[in-house]
């Protein structure tokens, strides 16, 4: 059992929870906190978490005494419908492959719920997680594990190897991992905010990307995503209330 006086932080990983707690101890709330470690474990453990995947918040605000809930989760591609699936002769949404692409929400998500609840900027939560994908993180024996059970998928994207692995294998248990093109990512969002991943050169490399490899991406796909406040649904357990 862990007790604390003022707030605590609990991740997969210390070092995104220390992060965490050094935005608490500089003034920052939990949603401060929350969005920094986020950044961190997209650096630290990127087999889990990402800027390119999807957010979702519950969140208690203690001034209104209100449950919040936040989908930040992106939608499919507008030029992607029922009729690409008939034409391929598919009747499911394949796990991975451009076909299982949808808007990458986290970001938008952030920015909302930083506008909303949050006390600090994009430029101080960031900070953290750009210094590490500068410097470099060493990496845990369990995450070393994972990442080289997905070594092989590497193989048909280039690019995505160029960025997760070290003289292409997947980093060792005790080896450093830097990412500086997300330091460099975070960076543009910390100057510029969430318009710079929607709709700016970030979106411009997303629909490029997208076109290269059969995606149905386009900027407006982008350009219109917005994320959604809705009201958590919640069951009673044994005299508890359980809220999704």
């Amino acid at each position: 059992m862990v007790l604390a006086k003022n707030g605590m932080v609990a991740t997969s990983h210390p070092l995104a929870a220390q992060v965490g707690l050094q935005i608490l101890q500089d003034g920052g709330n939990a949603v401060d906190a929350a969005i920094a470690v986020n950044a961190m474990l997209g650096l630290v453990e990127p087999m889990s978490c990402g800027i390119g995947g999807d957010l979702f918040v519950i969140h208690w605000d203690a001034k209104t005494q209100k449950l919040y809930g936040l989908n930040a989760s992106g939608r499919s591609p507008f030029s992607l419908n029922r009729d690409v699936f008939r034409e391929k002769k598919l009747d499911q949404i394949p796990i991975d492959g451009p076909l299982s692409w949808s808007v990458p929400g986290c970001v938008d998500g952030w920015s909302v719920l930083q506008e909303r609840f949050g006390k600090q900027d994009f430029k101080t939560v960031l900070a953290p997680a750009i210094h590490y994908g500068k410097e470099g993180v060493p990496v845990p024996e369990v995450i070393a594990s994972y990442w080289k059970g997905g070594e092989k998928a590497f193989e048909k994207w280039p690019d995505s190897a160029d960025t997760y692995l070290i003289d292409g294998k997947a980093p060792r248990f005790g080896e450093v991992f830097k990412n500086p093109r997300l330091a460099a990512t975070y960076q543009t969002l910390a100057d510029k905010g969430r318009d710079a991943f929607y709709k700016g050169a970030i979106a411009e490399e997303i629909v490029k990307f997208s076109e290269a490899h059969g995606g149905y991406f386009q900027r407006k796909d982008l350009e219109e995503h917005t994320s959604t406040w809705v009201e958590p649904v919640s069951t009673n357990y044994r005299g508890y209330e359980v809220y999704e």
